[in-house]
């Protein structure tokens, strides 16, 4: 396992993260300390949950681990979310005061901790003010019920903006963002990538094998069956069966993941796991998993490096189609200084 900084500050985390949306849910209590027992054993120290996952069964599932391993607090950096609704009020969700401090309280009481090191905004709440948000993390991290602050799902303006508003009103910064990023999933590249390097914002992509499809378990016009997530429907979420299917650009990626795994004698998951960990502003890579033996089989990423040529074949093969404008086309360049004429 190699150990890194949360974003910019001097919290150091392991480069591979515990992701826990399957506890309570797809994986059961014995399945989840399971889990959470081998990923300690080896090495890794970052576990990440929020509220909304298995509706606060997640949370209960960490926090009852928590007390069943004296000691172990000290060894893990714990993150959470709060955003989504936990209840039928009209404010019981959002970015709010009133919900986060809410929230906030009872992710604590779940996890059975007098403080969380990273809690983050699930999402960009379009109702409330964002200095409202940004003052109550502040005022979180100086009533010690949190360490850092951090959000997730927001756009590059919404990131961008949260930056420029802790450093005008002198508020804690936020230091990661949680975005959907793998080698099928690169649009981030395009503006939030630049922000986290410019802000010092550390980077903990979700979904880094675009549900199952960078393990290379489906296969090209056959929808998937059994117990997977496409399996059991394929229409499920980000990573659809049809769309994801009907793309070329699919089928090229996960032929260039496949080419450099059988090279290396390493799965597909191992690949994808280890181009992502080493992008740009990337802190912590979240794992998720059903059993322990999927776990087993992402951790061997954990030390594998891709050599420049293997980077290389996968940028390649994985380039998001870029619009002529303001991203390409002639005259343009993401990151360099050349301008169009006129």
């Amino acid at each position: 396992m190699r150990y890194r900084t949360l974003g910019g500050t001097g919290t150091v985390v392991s480069n591979l993260c515990l992701g826990t949306m399957t506890f309570g849910a797809e994986t059961d209590e014995a399945g989840s300390f399971a889990q959470l027992d081998r990923f300690v054993d080896a090495g890794g120290t970052f576990i990440d949950t929020a509220d909304v996952y298995s509706t606060g069964v997640s949370e209960e599932i960490v926090g009852r681990w928590l007390r069943d391993r004296p000691g172990v607090r000290d060894r893990v950096v714990i993150a959470t979310k709060g955003r989504f609704p936990m209840g039928p009020g009209a404010n019981d969700a959002g970015l709010s005061r009133v919900h986060l401090t809410r929230a906030l309280d009872a992710s604590l009481r779940r996890l059975g901790v007098e403080a969380v090191d990273l809690y983050q905004a699930h999402a960009w709440d379009p109702l409330t003010p964002l200095p409202e948000t940004l003052r109550f993390f502040d005022d979180a991290v100086r009533a010690g019920k949190i360490h850092y602050a951090g959000v997730s799902n927001f756009t590059g303006w919404q990131l961008q903006k949260a930056a420029l508003l802790t450093q005008h009103l002198h508020l804690t910064p936020i230091v990661t963002l949680q975005p959907q990023y793998n080698l099928l999933v690169r649009e981030i590249e395009f503006e939030l990538v630049p922000v986290c390097e410019n802000e010092g914002i550390g980077i903990l992509p979700w979904s880094p094998l675009g549900g199952g499809w960078l393990t290379g378990k489906y296969q090209r016009d056959r929808p998937p069956t059994g117990a997977t997530r496409l399996g059991e429907d394929p229409e499920r979420g980000v990573e659809a069966y049809a769309g994801r299917n009907a793309q070329e650009r699919t089928w090229r990626v996960l032929d260039a993941v496949r080419r450099v795994a059988e090279q290396r004698g390493v799965s597909m998951s191992a690949v994808s796991l280890a181009w992502l960990a080493d992008r740009p502003a990337v802190t912590s890579v979240i794992l998720g998993a059903r059993t322990t033996e999927q776990l087993d089989d992402n951790l061997t990423a954990a030390d594998l490096s891709l050599t420049a040529e293997e980077t290389r074949l996968l940028d390649e093969a994985s380039a998001p189609p870029v619009a002529d404008y303001p991203y390409g086309g002639p005259g343009v360049r993401q990151r360099g200084r050349e301008l169009p004429a006129g």
